[in-house]
């Protein structure tokens, strides 16, 4: 069985080549048994020498495929591309930071070997910051009561995919992807277990707060339409609000006579209402920036350079 390793890469001229040497130990302790290995790497327009990395270590070694983008387009991106260009029984997606232990693919590929097409490696929150832990706790909690799917807590991108997962994952064609939805919306026997994360062996993480933010809106908006069924009840909601106060204020200017009209109630009203407005416009706007990005069916990624003889999304 061949099995590709798939791991996008931006600015890990640092820790590349340690990590190869690291999948290669497991790759050869794996050959005695049948399996032999591809490795994927995807060069998400970095702006280091993680290509020229990449070059060296594909003279080095026949099995390494590379593909570099012609700038930065995602990691979401570059997991697509290395599911496209991989062409292994089994694919596991990695990161190249060395977070990801290797040494957790020979566990992998024996859950693969049981009949699992999905063996998903679950991180514990041992040694995170309190506050970190709580919050990713609470998105969780919120967020599996909107979507469409579960999401877990401490579950990534690093996971062992059958073919016939990678299949799926590659035909949907979605501009605005969420792979770790996309992963739970396929489907198909699955497996976890636990592991403690490592740290970056170099480097710094290119997550931001604000990156992570919009990473789990992206999660929160891409696999329901509940939040524009949550601004429909809220309008009502309002309106049923509106009315009952409109009843309130005629029922006393009948029976107490008409008052001095309260400045604080009316611009407390105004502005909150407009405030509920905005919101509402908020979440029709990203919606329809969506379906605007989704209409234009712009590729995913172009390739600037490979060692791949055929390539999607490549400009001549």
């Amino acid at each position: 069985m061949l099995i590709s390793i798939v791991a996008p890469c931006y600015n890990e001229e640092d820790v590349l080549e340690r990590f190869h040497e690291e999948v290669q130990k497991i790759s050869d302790e794996l050959l005695p048994l049948g399996h032999d290995m591809e490795f994927v790497y995807v060069d998400d327009g970095s702006r280091d020498r993680t290509l020229a990395v990449l070059r060296h270590l594909a003279d080095r070694d026949s099995r390494v495929r590379y593909v570099s983008f012609s700038r930065n387009f995602g990691k979401e991106a570059a997991l697509l591309a290395g599911l496209r260009h991989a062409s292994g029984d089994s694919v596991v997606v990695m990161d190249a930071d060395l977070q990801h232990p290797p040494e957790l693919i020979k566990r992998m590929v024996e859950l693969r070997d049981q009949g699992y097409d999905q063996v998903i490696a679950r991180r514990t929150r041992t040694g995170d910051r309190l506050t970190r832990t709580l919050t990713a706790r609470l998105y969780y909690r919120l967020i599996n009561r909107l979507v469409d799917v579960e999401l877990v807590d401490g579950v990534g991108d690093f996971r062992l995919l059958s073919r016939r997962v990678v299949d799926a994952i590659v035909n949907l064609t979605e501009y605005n992807r969420f792979s770790k939805g996309l992963f739970a919306w396929v489907g198909f026997p699955s497996t976890t277990f636990e592991y403690e994360n490592a740290t970056r062996e170099a480097g710094h993480s290119s997550w931001s707060f604000r990156s992570l933010l919009n990473y789990g809106l992206d999660g929160l908006l891409s696999f329901n339409n509940r939040p524009l069924r949550a601004a429909l009840w809220l309008g009502m909601g309002l309106l049923l609000c509106a009315g009952l106060y409109t009843a309130w204020i005629v029922g006393a200017a009948l029976v107490h006579g008409v008052q001095t009209p309260g400045y604080v109630t009316i611009i407390t009203a105004v502005t909150a209402l407009a405030g509920v407005q905005m919101v509402m416009l908020g979440v029709i706007g990203e919606y329809t920036g969506r379906i605007y990005y989704e209409v234009k069916g712009r590729p995913h990624f172009l390739v600037k350079a490979t060692n791949v003889e055929r390539t999607k999304d490549l400009i001549p």
